[in-house]
């Protein structure tokens, strides 16, 4: 796979974002990524934070950058420049476990191991609301309507659901796993919230109906440490300790026949965050290995490793355009990478040719690749067909691995 690598010295924060990086011969300071030819992805780092970023996100139309830190802060960047906009600090007392964003870049929730979710007005910085609970919370995400918010806890395996203005809690789902919640999350249609956890299952609660409608047991062969919906409310992408990511499609149900698209080799680390692009053509994940992953999910291939984090990825994010990647670490940092002359890269084309058989799909007629399939089984539709009509064990499972953190 096409590595990227990330050396040597952070660019100032201040300095604009250059256009493609220049030949090798370029001076030192005004180098972006690595001069070598075969790892052409620009990228810059952002420093600010004290301790471990937990999770990252693009906002405002792409503009901005939004983290949260273990170091109790969460930042507001400007992509052009590099530099603070707005710091958000001094209410928690606890390392903050994730952020998430209203639909109108003017709230600001975040969740924290103090055991509050709190609530902060993206202009001015100040606290709006806070809510206590009685154990941490591990998440938080806020509906693509922006009226409530689901957090998940540690305390009684719980999830709950509250009112995003009014702070008052709407629902308390007690018990919903057999162990501690590690993600959790709406669906674009507001009307089902997905959880997974340490115990390997994955949930869907139906807030209308107030029931559980979907139970995954055994979803992962190890604790699932993240999940996130596409656009379209389809797939359920899951990311899990045993190096995998699977993706499923949940609106038809045909999972329950067919298993889900298992997207595997990617990371030598347990996968610890996942993301689907806009279009859902693209899911970016990262991992203890230190690395990102970019997979093409029509072609059901890695194209991109990003490497040059210190320490493991804690979250990944990814541009509307999908020219940009954004990922945090437990090293302090966060990277942008640019990913826009991806698939002109010599490694990238140079994979293409060699570490996979391109085939076309005889549904869609479009080309795709074989290297994630199982060589026993005659593959003749893309990923994406698959997922609409898919074949009964088109790939196997992993095996069960311990979690390396």
């Amino acid at each position: 796979m096409a590595a990227v690598t990330g050396p040597g010295d952070p660019l100032a924060l201040g300095e604009l974002l250059p256009p493609p990086p220049p030949p090798a011969s370029s001076s030192r300071g005004s180098r972006w990524g690595d001069h070598e030819e075969i790892a052409q992805i620009p990228f810059k780092i952002l420093q600010g934070h004290k301790d471990a970023v937990s999770s990252c996100h693009f906002c405002c139309e792409d503009t901005k950058i939004l983290s949260s830190s273990f170091d109790r802060s969460v930042k507001l960047w400007d992509v052009a420049k590099g530099i603070l906009v707005q710091v958000f600090e001094e209410e928690h007392t606890a390392p903050i476990s994730e952020c998430s964003l209203t639909p109108d870049n003017k709230r600001v929730i975040t969740s924290s191991y103090d055991k509050t979710v709190k609530a902060w007005d993206m202009e001015t910085g100040k606290m709006l609301w806070t809510i206590e609970h009685e154990g941490l919370v591990t998440s938080c995400n806020i509906s693509y309507d922006g009226k409530y918010v689901v957090s998940g806890l540690d305390k009684e395996n719980a999830v709950c659901i509250t009112d995003a203005v009014s702070a008052t809690m709407v629902m308390y789902i007690q018990d919903h796993h057999r162990s501690t919640v590690t993600r959790c999350c709406f669906d674009p249609d507001n009307q089902r919230v997905a959880s997974v956890s340490y115990d390997k299952t994955i949930k869907l609660w139906d807030t209308v109906a107030q029931s559980t409608t979907i139970t995954i047991n055994e979803g992962h062969s190890n604790v699932i440490s993240d999940c996130c919906f596409s656009l379209d409310g389809r797939y359920l992408c899951t990311a899990s300790w045993d190096r995998t990511l699977k993706i499923w499609d949940i609106k038809t149900g045909d999972f329950r026949h067919h298993g889900p698209i298992v997207l595997k080799e990617g990371h030598q680390g347990s996968v610890s965050s996942c993301l689907f692009s806009k279009d859902a053509s693209l899911v970016v994940s990262g991992a203890y290995d230190k690395n990102i992953a970019v997979w093409d999910i029509r072609t059901g291939y890695k194209k991109l490793t990003l490497q040059g984090h210190g320490d493991w990825v804690m979250d990944v994010a990814v541009s509307s355009n999908k020219k940009w990647i954004l990922s945090s670490s437990k090293d302090s940092t966060l990277r942008l990478w640019n990913i826009e002359k991806a698939d002109h890269i010599p490694a990238v084309i140079e994979n293409r040719k060699r570490g996979s058989q391109i085939v076309q799909c005889e549904d869609c007629e479009k080309p795709f690749s074989l290297l994630q399939c199982n060589d026993s089984v005659v593959v003749t539709k893309c990923v994406f067909c698959r997922l609409a009509t898919p074949t009964r064990n088109i790939m196997p499972l992993p095996p069960t691995c311990s979690p390396d953190l």
